[in-house]
């Protein structure tokens, strides 16, 4: 065998030298499962893959991007711009890279790869080569007589954007067990087609990849393999039926430890849904307290659930209370048979993208609008201003800012208050918090009260948010030339949580009276502006204590 295989490397490496002096992009070059990207003389060739590739032990290194010491066709497979049958494919050469990721896909693992010197990517050949190997083709001429225009039928094409409303991360965890068996484990991947064409999902929109629950689970393809609903419905009829016992809690343990490690997009919920025919085999009580405390919501599907002469067999006869994220009736859907379940393609969808119902992802760190109320009046001075800068930027660093997570905003008062920026100018974390540290001083005096009404009015009503959602950071360094007392209890009343952070000359009175309830936990107070930095994880705790008790 080791022999065959240097033979047939060494062919492919001769098929690519013999063709590499005045090729055509048009020509398709024959090559073997075992000959690499660097094997090829062309920075853009058609090449063609013969077939059962997988049943060789291909070398692939790299996920979407490949480095070239990977076998092309193994590559093309993990793609999934081939099959198994084998078939033309388009190789671009690119520069080497680091941190190369390895993935399953298509029924081929590839490697992670630190660095290499040189890649690869690989597509679909988008026209019919005019040449294959080395024989002619011959092209049949008409027969005389009138010509016939045929009319072309307009082409309805498919929107790659996604559906903005629903922009999430979701992991379709199968059954793959002997449970549900070949047959319906194909019903089964019909349904979960036609629910990722119903989500819409696409780059702007939901992101899926597929697990399969079998003895070992097993990753079929990650996030972000696939960002289209054609691309995505593909790779589902490609997933091979596995068997074996039902170890969903085994399943949902390895989709929160590993799926999720790779290509999950900052601030946006997570998902894991969960197909079960019959009743699992093992248990998913450890499994589903581990996806609440990652802030994963898990969703059970049961199809097909246990007669009541079959209960004796169930392990756990409570395992749908204890696998979904709450046990409110939200995270179940339930499916009566693998057959006719087209009218529960949209239903399950909608339940989906109700990204607000999605309770385990609502941290504090997604979740709230931070305010931060900054005091700039002549007291404080141009160097001590910067040091609050540093002390808020550092505060809003531990939250996932995003345009669908935590918001954050800031006014600066003197005797007059300055909108800096409102929760909706930057969904970007990097961008709010380099817009945080641009902040220009103002100097003046120091009316706390009125910017505080100021900031409940501009910062926090034009955004609605639920309880323990809202919290205004308000940052001085002395007295209030104004009542601080009125506008702090309008604020409270309006859902918003009140910090009071204090410096130098900060009377203790007009701190805590402006704070939330308990007073002592929601009011700092330090003498030297250096010490501002100490206050971070308190308020930083401090706020994500009062969401959680909220919500």
């Amino acid at each position: 065998m080791p022999i065959l295989f240097a033979v047939l490397h060494l062919l492919g490496i001769l098929s690519l030298t013999c063709r590499a002096s005045g090729s055509d992009s048009s020509v398709t070059t024959p090559i073997t499962c075992t000959t690499r990207g660097a094997d090829l003389t062309e920075e853009k060739q058609l090449v063609l893959c013969p077939p059962n590739c997988t049943l060789w032990r291909v070398s692939v290194f790299g996920s979407r991007v490949y480095a070239a010491v990977s076998s092309v066709c193994g590559a093309a497979v993990h793609q999934g711009v081939i099959r198994s049958s084998g078939g033309p494919v388009k190789v671009h050469k690119l520069q080497g890279r680091q941190n190369y990721l390895g993935s399953y896909s298509h029924g081929v693992q590839s490697q992670a790869l630190s660095r290499w010197t040189a890649s690869f990517t690989v597509a679909q050949s988008v026209h019919v080569p005019q040449e294959v190997s080395s024989q002619i083709a011959t092209t049949v001429l008409p027969a005389p007589g009138p010509v016939k225009k045929t009319l072309k039928k307009p082409v309805k094409k498919m929107t790659t954007g996604g559906n903005r409303d629903c922009q999430m991360e979701i992991a379709l965890l199968l059954d793959s067990s002997n449970n549900i068996g070949q047959r319906r484990f194909n019903l089964q991947k019909n349904f979960i087609s036609k629910l990722a064409v119903m989500l819409k999902i696409g780059p702007n929109g939901p992101h899926v990849g597929v697990v399969q629950a079998s003895d070992t689970p097993r990753t079929e393809f990650l996030l972000t393999n696939y960002t289209q609903p054609k691309d995505v419905v593909f790779a589902i009829k490609e997933v091979a039926y596995l068997g074996g016992n039902t170890n969903t809690g085994k399943a949902i343990m390895h989709t929160v430890e590993s799926f999720f490690r790779t290509g999950v997009r900052r601030g946006h919920p997570r998902v894991i849904v969960v197909f079960i025919d019959g009743w699992p085999s093992d248990d998913l009580e450890d499994a589903a307290v581990l996806a609440r405390e990652s802030g994963i919501n898990v969703f059970l599907v049961p199809v097909a659930k246990p007669a009541l002469e079959e209960l004796g067999m169930v392990r756990d006869k409570d395992y749908m209370k204890k696998a979904v994220c709450k046990d409110n009736g939200y995270f179940t859907y339930a499916i009566p048979s693998w057959f006719g379940t087209t009218k529960h393609v949209k239903p399950l969808a909608q339940k989906l993208c109700s990204v607000d119902q999605l309770l385990c992802s609502k941290t504090c760190y997604n979740s709230v609008n931070l305010g931060f109320l900054i005091d700039g009046s002549s007291s404080i001075g141009e160097g001590n201003f910067r040091l609050i800068l540093d002390f808020i930027t550092s505060v809003a660093r531990s939250f996932d800012i995003s345009d669908i997570g935590s918001r954050v905003g800031a006014v600066q008062f003197t005797y007059d208050q300055r909108m800096e920026f409102n929760m909706y100018d930057y969904p970007v974390k990097d961008d709010a918090l380099r817009a945080l540290q641009g902040i220009p001083y103002m100097s003046g005096g120091t009316a706390t009260g009125d910017a505080v009404a100021y900031a409940t009015q501009n910062l926090f009503l034009a955004r609605k948010a639920g309880p323990g959602r809202n919290f205004l950071i308000v940052v001085t360094d002395g007295q209030s030339y104004d009542d601080v007392r009125g506008p702090a209890l309008a604020a409270q009343k309006e859902g918003i949580t009140i910090y009071s952070v204090g410096v130098a000359w900060a009377p203790m009175d007009d701190l805590q009276t402006m704070a939330s309830e308990p007073k002592d936990s929601h009011t700092f107070f330090t003498r030297e502006f250096t010490g501002l930095q100490q206050f971070q994880q308190p308020l930083v705790r401090g706020i994500c204590r009062d969401f959680t008790e909220a919500n």
